[in-house]
C-alpha cells in the first residue's frame, strides 16, 4: 500500500486485480508474507479452508480454471484502523458446469470479507461466502 493509499483503496485495487485474473506474483503483492486466510464452510468448500500464501496462490490458479470472469461489488464497509469489514456482491461467469449452472452461466454470492493489514499489506483475510442456489 502506498503511503497515500487507504486500506479501502488498497482493497478495491486487490479486488480489481482478482477481476483482471491476477495470479502468482501479481496477486502475492497484496499479501503480507505471514498471510493467513480462512474460508468458512460454504457450499463449495463444505469443511472450510485455512490457507497460507502458497495455498492462496494455488487456489487462485485453480479458480482460473473454473471461472472465465468475476466481479466484486462492494456494498458496505466498516473501517477500524488497520481492519476492514466488507459486504460484497460477487458474481462469476463459469468456465465449467457447477451444480445446476452450465458453463457460461453466472454464479452469485454475498460475501462477508474481513481484512487486517500489517506493513501495508493484507495479513489476515476471513471469508463468509453465501452462494445463491446452484
Amino acid at each position: 500500500m502506498s503511503p497515500s493509499e487507504t486500506p479501502l483503496e488498497f482493497t478495491k485495487r486487490y479486488f480489481q486485480a482478482i477481476e483482471a485474473g491476477a495470479t502468482g506474483a501479481q496477486l502475492a503483492e497484496f499479501f503480507h508474507p505471514d498471510i493467513s486466510q480462512r474460508e468458512y464452510p460454504n457450499r463449495l468448500t463444505p469443511k472450510g479452508a485455512s490457507r497460507d500464501l502458497q495455498a492462496l496462490l494455488a487456489a487462485s490458479e485453480k479458480g482460473r480454471k473454473v471461472v472465465t470472469s468475476q466481479r466484486y461489488d462492494v456494498r458496505s464497509v466498516l473501517v477500524d484502523g488497520d481492519r476492514l469489514a466488507l459486504e460484497v456482491d460477487w458474481s462469476a461467469t463459469l468456465a465449467v458446469p457447477v451444480g445446476s449452472l452450465p458453463a457460461g452461466g453466472t454464479m452469485r454470492a454475498a460475501l462477508g470479507v474481513f481484512l487486517t493489514f500489517r506493513d501495508g499489506r493484507i495479513v489476515t483475510q476471513h471469508n463468509y461466502d453465501c452462494f445463491e442456489p446452484f
